[in-house]
């Protein structure tokens, strides 16, 4: 119990950290070709393993170009971690493209449409209900 209350006090630390350097302090400008949000931290029970999931609003060229600066920015980004959490070792960090927003917006989307077809259809029948 206190093993995951350390895992996940930790976690929180490097998004904290993390975000603040995706901010400003990566000055690689693929990183800034669109928004970026931390979605997830998954770190390792020894605190040698963290996937970041992020999520990155813009068009597919713009996602690619943030990932490949991401990976690009991981050396630096794990050292910058060991400073300022004052860690002997900082975890490998990994990022990952966290595609559940998109998968989100496209059921709100399709959700929508069916409410419009929905609509629709009942306006179909009450105005063949008028003419009766």
């Amino acid at each position: 119990m206190a093993q995951s209350r350390r895992v996940e006090r930790v976690a929180s630390l490097i998004r904290r950290e993390v975000s603040e350097l995706l901010a400003n302090g990566i000055r690689d400008e693929r990183v800034h070709h669109g928004i970026i949000t931390i979605t997830e931290i998954d770190l390792s029970g020894d605190l040698q393993h963290c996937k970041i999931y992020v999520s990155v609003y813009g068009s597919e060229n713009d996602k690619k170009d943030v990932i490949s600066g991401l990976h690009s920015a991981q050396v630096f980004l794990k050292g910058e971690l060991a400073r300022r959490l004052q860690m002997r070792r900082a975890p490998e960090i990994i990022f990952q493209l966290d595609k559940g927003i998109e998968k989100g917006a496209k059921i709100l989307n399709i959700l929508g449409q069916l409410e419009k077809e929905r609509n629709s259809k009942e306006q179909v029948s009450v105005d063949s209900k008028d003419k009766e």
